[in-house]
């Protein structure tokens, strides 16, 4: 067999993983950057949850799909924007359009909240994604979804007060992709994560809402995080 063989052989693989129609669905309700469990995505291909396992089975193997787990729960998104690419330029020949994700969250939750001991919502997606835009976070992609910082990640959380060495002494994960229940995208979780909190309740860049587990931006946050990560919150 030759290359151009083992190519063409590979590309009928993929082809006939995104062709099958539930699985297509799968991909699509993926396209938004959200996660979503083998159960939500069972009843957006309108099947059996075993029948959904035994398709993103495949669709994994295909490295269409990746698996995030937290706890007893194991999420699935894109395995990354090139398969993205590939499905919006399918959708483009095919006319299609697709539903948004709507979160039914409430909208103060939303806005930004703390998971266990960081922080969440929109605010801690949108801090990812700048740490990751900023080329501060490395790693995210084993199975653990752990993190590490790279050397102006290390800096520049060092710079904000944190201690990145007594930090990965801690008996617990450095940092890690958390993926997020209302916005379906990873924020930064671990000792990582609870320093940034640590430091954003002590600056009071955010204030702790005593009777839930919302958080509200202060002023000082708010340009506290558009100077320091560019982040208009």
């Amino acid at each position: 067999m030759n290359v151009e063989d083992h190519a063409d052989g590979a590309v009928s693989r993929i082809a006939a993983a995104i062709g099958q129609p539930a699985r297509a669905r799968m991909l699509y309700c993926l396209v938004d950057g959200r996660a979503r469990t083998s159960t939500e995505l069972a009843m957006v291909a309108d099947v059996t949850p075993s029948t959904a396992s035994v398709h993103l089975h495949r669709l994994k193997a295909r490295r269409l799909v990746r698996v995030f787990a937290q706890g007893k729960h194991r999420y699935y998104g894109l395995e990354g924007a090139n398969v993205a690419a590939v499905l919006e330029a399918l959708s483009v020949l095919a006319g299609g359009s697709r539903d948004a994700f709507e979160p039914n969250t409430p909208n103060r939750l939303r806005a930004a909240r703390t998971c266990y001991d960081h922080i969440a919502g929109t605010l801690g997606v949108s801090l990812h994604d700048r740490f990751q835009a900023l080329g501060w976070l490395s790693g995210g992609i084993g199975a653990d979804n752990a993190y590490d910082l790279t050397p102006d990640g290390a800096k520049a959380f060092e710079a904000l007060g944190i201690d990145i060495e007594a930090t990965r002494t801690l008996r617990r994960r450095f940092a890690y992709a958390c993926v997020d229940w209302s916005e379906r995208r990873p924020h930064v979780g671990g000792a990582v994560g609870a320093a940034l909190l640590n430091i954003a309740l002590k600056r009071r860049w955010v204030i702790q809402d005593l009777e839930s587990r919302a958080l509200t931006i202060t002023r000082v946050g708010r340009r506290e995080m558009l100077i320091r990560f560019g982040l208009r919150s």
